[in-house]
């Protein structure tokens, strides 16, 4: 059995059983009505805890994820994904590589942030994933729109568990 199945199985049965696991600064944390509520009150560092936690290559595998990336940076809005290719850039840069070296290497149209397409920008968010974990959760922290057109199911766990410790109950 694999890994993402284990953890997809133990998300699902930690919220079956109400498990609300409190995150360290969780006492601080407001309740909010749904995700871009979530996305415009948070702090920074509470969606970057959150979201490191909750996407993990070891737990959602690059296979499934690079997919759902593509189809929800396609599903933002254009002004959004230039910020997030701005933003994986950016980052990127701080580890030594340059955008015309990552144009290269992963084979992107461009290396104009305003000028790149969803695949582009989902191919640059697959290879933080996959290469530098710190920087996709820093990205995602910093620019959570794509994060709510997520949807493969391992996916919806991590949405499902982010839900049951960060949103207030109604």
């Amino acid at each position: 059995m694999s890994t993402s199945e284990d953890y997809k199985r133990q998300v699902m049965k930690d919220l079956a059983g109400g498990d609300k696991e409190l995150l360290e600064d969780a006492s601080s944390a407001e309740n909010y009505d749904n995700f871009d509520d979530f996305a415009q009150k948070s702090s920074k560092n509470e969606r970057h805890q959150l979201f490191s936690k909750s996407f993990q290559s070891d737990r959602i595998p690059a296979a499934q994820m690079e997919p759902e990336l593509q189809k929800a940076i396609a599903q933002i809005k254009p002004h959004e994904r230039d910020d997030v290719a701005r933003e994986f850039f950016s980052h990127l840069k701080k580890k030594g590589l340059s955008d015309r070296d990552l144009e290269q290497q992963l084979g992107l149209s461009t290396h104009d942030p305003n000028r790149m397409s969803a695949d582009d920008v989902g191919k640059l968010a697959g290879f933080a994933y996959h290469n530098y974990a710190d920087v996709f959760h820093d990205v995602l922290a910093e620019q959570p729109a794509m994060v709510k057109f997520l949807s493969n199911p391992m996916v919806g766990a991590a949405l499902g568990a982010m839900a049951a410790k960060w949103m207030g109950r109604k």
